[in-house]
């Protein structure tokens, strides 16, 4: 038996054999990945990569927490094992996850009708997510993300076997929330349809709703009769206020909605390459809870088996001793702070060098990512000119300015809208 893999530029190619896997065309470049490989090409000093979603220090660095150094100094000095993790992944590390995210005293984590899994980072808890939708949601196989969203949602539920459509949430025209748009279109979302809701720091816009604009989304989703999917990849990386940026998620279980939830600890611990995540799924009692892990393990089991255990322990260490907690609830504050002030020197920057725009709606977006309202023609030529390379919609990471740079991109940002 032979196994004939034919990689073609296009149309179909004779091969004979008894399988045959035709790969017809090569596929496109990540658009994120892309941008950064480009940057390093550039031989330009004054380079700027703000494609790039993770957090630099204010000298542009990669920045590791010095709660994650110490939480690994006390797990290096415990000589621990190597041994496999369950299915559902570090014990201690479900309950720290859940508990960050709801809260301690939530009446759901009381009362033990939620289930909590570990997975690999947010991008994997999503596909759980969505895997556990295509097998178990009784109703529409569609769901429903806000226009724009996350580029991987995309893909994430569609290779999971979900229908993807969209709701209206950007407006170009404010550079803000289409709150309006936003609750006409959910108004007409078939009931039992499933809704991606980001629960702070929207990627990639930046854009929030408001607590009472938040209500008003929970009143109309439970007369729609929808479910609820939370994505909260930036916890305390947002405001710098760890329930603060939880307060949706916990809003919307307060009014009875049972929520599926996404969380990662890549941005808010700092732990981007340790893939730390967790998938958590609130249920109508104990009963129903128990059956959903069950299932969620079955699920599991054949993709990756079990998650890695070392970032579990570095979360659940630093989640589970009060100086760590107390000295991360200060870093990630840090971290956050440092991004609002790059965005008020941004504005403050572009105004001293005559900009006539209005700016405003970069200090009013949040978290790691700003949606500038650049064209891609204005992107393209601050990227020709100045060397600034981001995303061709305009997405700039905000964790990629500055004090250094950030009057250099100012400078830029003002020659190319002019």
């Amino acid at each position: 038996m032979s196994l004939y893999i034919s990689v073609v530029s296009s149309g179909p190619r004779r091969v004979t054999g008894t399988r045959v896997i035709s790969v017809t065309s090569m596929g496109p470049p990540d658009p994120i990945l892309g941008v950064s490989e480009a940057f390093k090409k550039d031989s330009n000093p004054k380079k700027m990569n703000l494609g790039v979603g993770a957090y630099r220090d204010d000298q542009g660095k990669p920045f590791v927490l010095s709660c994650v150094r110490k939480a690994e100094a006390i797990i290096s000095a415990k000589q621990l094992d190597k041994e496999y993790l369950g299915i559902g992944g570090l014990a201690e590390f479900t309950k720290c996850c859940a508990q960050l995210a709801l809260g301690n005293d939530n009446e759901v984590l009381k009362s033990g009708r939620s289930i909590t899994v570990q997975t690999i980072s947010g991008t994997g808890s999503l596909r759980i997510g969505g895997n556990f939708l295509s097998r178990f949601h009784a109703g529409p196989r569609d769901v429903y993300l806000p226009k724009p969203s996350w580029g991987n949602h995309t893909p994430i539920f569609r290779d999971a076997g979900m229908q993807l459509k969209a709701y209206r949430y950007y407006d170009p025209s404010t550079c803000g929330f289409d709150f309006k748009g936003a609750l006409d279109d959910i108004s007409k979302i078939p009931e039992q349809s499933v809704i991606m809701l980001h629960a702070c720091a929207h990627n990639p816009t930046g854009v929030d709703p408001r607590p009472e604009q938040w209500k008003e989304i929970s009143d109309l989703v439970k007369k729609r009769n929808l479910l609820v999917f939370f994505d909260m990849a930036y916890q305390g990386f947002a405001s710098g206020d760890i329930d603060r940026d939880a307060w949706a998620v916990r809003y919307f279980i307060e009014q009875g909605h049972n929520i599926l939830l996404s969380q990662s600890f890549a941005k808010n611990m700092g732990l981007y390459g340790e893939r730390v995540g967790g998938f958590t799924v609130v249920c109508g009692d104990v009963d129903e809870a128990k059956r959903v892990e069950s299932q969620l393990k079955i699920l599991i089991r054949p993709i990756y088996s079990n998650p890695p255990m070392n970032g579990a322990r570095i979360a659940s260490t630093i989640l589970s001793t009060p100086d760590l907690r107390s000295l991360w609830l200060e870093e990630v504050h840090g971290m956050a702070n440092r991004i609002i002030k790059m965005r008020e020197q941004l504005v403050a920057g572009l105004q001293k060098e005559g900009s006539t725009h209005n700016w405003q709606h970069v200090i009013d977006q949040i978290g790691m990512f700003c949606f500038t309202g650049l064209k891609p023609d204005q992107v393209e030529r601050l990227t020709k000119e100045f060397s600034v390379y981001m995303t061709k919609d305009g997405r700039i990471s905000m964790a990629g300015v500055t004090s250094g740079n950030v009057g250099y991109l100012a400078h830029g940002i003002h020659a190319v809208t002019k």
